[in-house]
């Protein structure tokens, strides 16, 4: 039985989260390396995902997909997931993936229930300003059992981080980093400096994924590391303990 809050990374930001005896896939991307083109508009032209899978084994009770980027959902994952598996979403995609023949799409508006763990959607911004409405609708999810465990998703550090961490007083923190960015504006994940905030702002566990492994996510792991002191920077396959 897995301990009552582990993260492992799997790859960017696919990472199983088990809280007690039960484990949720967020993010699932399949895709072999190099399968998919570079993001549009970034600073380099290297094709995506720019690692191999590792080698995990994926055991999972249920899905959860923050939003339907394609480094967060890829068609690899639609073929390899069971039609019938819980899948938890954003009400804005659900009827997306119910088109992609799932049978078991939970929109989640506020909170829903499963398996004695209560999953709450939470509010992210992907980016700042114009460019932040124009990535679309992204979530994040808390998950409350025994010890709570926040996944912020694509989102910056701003007032609605600050709120969930206030209402929930996870236990773990489960942040997207790389400082993904295009060739004009800010970044649209967290960085070094929003990290820090969250830092500053929680005595949790704070868990950093989503690192080097899309082109257009430029902040490395030892620069990362060398910023913000006592976070845990996992690597590709690396399951976190606490």
């Amino acid at each position: 039985m897995p301990n009552s809050a582990d993260v492992q990374l799997v790859r960017n930001a696919t990472v199983l989260v088990d809280v007690g005896s039960v484990t949720f896939l967020v993010d699932p991307m399949f895709s072999d390396e190099g399968e998919n083109p570079p993001v549009p508009n970034s600073p380099n032209d290297r094709r995506n995902p720019l690692v191999p899978m590792p080698g995990v084994e994926l055991s999972y009770d249920a899905v959860v997909v923050t939003h339907r980027h394609q480094d967060h959902w890829d068609e690899a994952a639609v073929e390899a997931l069971d039609a019938d598996v819980p899948l938890f979403c954003q009400p804005a995609e659900a009827d997306a993936f119910a088109a992609e023949g799932f049978t078991d799409v939970r929109a989640v508006e506020e909170s829903a229930s499963f398996e004695g763990v209560t999953v709450h959607r939470t509010q992210g911004r992907h980016g700042h300003g114009a460019l932040a409405e124009e990535m679309g609708p992204v979530s994040g999810f808390v998950f409350e059992g025994d010890e709570t465990v926040y996944v912020a998703g694509d989102t910056v550090w701003y007032d609605a981080v600050q709120e969930t961490l206030d209402r929930f007083a996870p236990e773990v923190v489960v942040l997207n980093g790389g400082e993904a960015r295009f060739e004009e504006g800010d970044p649209i994940t967290m960085g070094v400096e929003d990290i820090t905030a969250v830092r500053a702002a929680t005595d949790a566990e704070i868990v950093v994924v989503h690192m080097e492994a899309i082109n257009h996510c430029l902040l490395s792991r030892e620069e990362l590391r060398e910023g913000v002191g006592d976070v845990h920077v996992p690597a590709d396959g690396e399951r976190v303990t606490f």
